[in-house]
């Protein structure tokens, strides 16, 4: 697991383990890391260095899709015992009974609106992955995007006001897109030859980072030499700033320390 500061680049490894661990959420109070592992999640105090494992009841096959409500106080989490299975629950961050929040499945966590009030997800509907929005307390969902391609990776910008997402529908490798929160007005915010997944924004609106492969990668697989990119929210430009042997795990959920200054990530040993 390993930190690293934006304006300076220095990078620091906080915990090694011979275990797969993966998806690195940065708590609100700025004070600990939310993982996952073995179908578990824990949190990893980041000055101790200490491990708890949280009790999710008999939620015991959780996948890489989980988070933390702006407040603080609820956890998110996916659950897949099986294959195309994926529902998401909440429960207080300490542990506790979960409650369903997505009727329909596959439904995987990505994104949670700065006010605390909807999630974001993407979900397999009619045969092909969309994203979707639903309110905290459950309910209907609402299906932001439509037609052909594979949409994935939702997260909302720091105001609100965007949800940015990964897909292939113009008929060419996965770029970065931004979609109004009510479905209307879609850019495309990238348009190169890597195969880009997972987009963050950054608490403090500035950056949204993003996890890059290869450009004859399909999907976005563990084990995989990959970079990590930067790019401003208004779109321009993005930057490496980190290289490594990773992927799937690495960056899935939002990863940024809440003032915008820091983001967790995980890399793997090769095999």
């Amino acid at each position: 697991m390993v930190l690293h500061d934006v304006a300076t680049g220095v990078e620091q490894i906080i915990h090694e383990t011979p275990d797969l661990i993966e998806a690195s959420n940065w708590s609100p109070c700025g004070t600990f890391l939310l993982m996952n592992g073995g179908g578990r999640v824990f949190r990893f105090d980041l000055e101790t260095k200490g491990i708890t494992w949280i009790d999710t009841g008999d939620l015991t096959a959780l996948n890489n899709d989980h988070g933390i409500s702006p407040d603080g106080i609820t956890l998110v989490v996916s659950q897949s015992p099986a294959r195309g299975t994926s529902c998401i629950y909440t429960l207080p961050i300490t542990g506790g009974t979960p409650q369903r929040i997505t009727p329909q499945v596959p439904s995987y966590f990505h994104g949670w609106s700065p006010d605390g009030a909807t999630l974001t997800y993407t979900a397999r509907r009619d045969g092909l992955f969309q994203i979707c929005t639903i309110p905290i307390t459950g309910g209907d969902e609402t299906q932001l995007t439509h037609g052909p391609g594979h949409k994935d990776g939702p997260d909302y910008s720091a105001d609100g006001q965007w949800i940015w997402f990964n897909s292939d529908h113009h008929g060419s490798t996965p770029d970065l897109w931004r979609i109004r929160t009510d479905g209307t007005d879609l850019q495309q915010m990238t348009a190169d030859a890597p195969v880009n997944w997972f987009p963050h924004p950054s608490p403090d609106g500035h950056h949204v980072l993003y996890l890059a492969y290869p450009e004859d990668v399909q999907g976005h697989p563990r084990g995989q030499d990959v970079a990590l990119k930067l790019m401003p929210q208004d779109g321009g430009t993005p930057r490496t700033v980190a290289e490594f042997h990773g992927g799937q795990g690495s960056i899935n959920v939002p990863n940024w320390s809440p003032d915008g200054a820091r983001f967790a990530y995980v890399r793997y040993a090769r095999a």
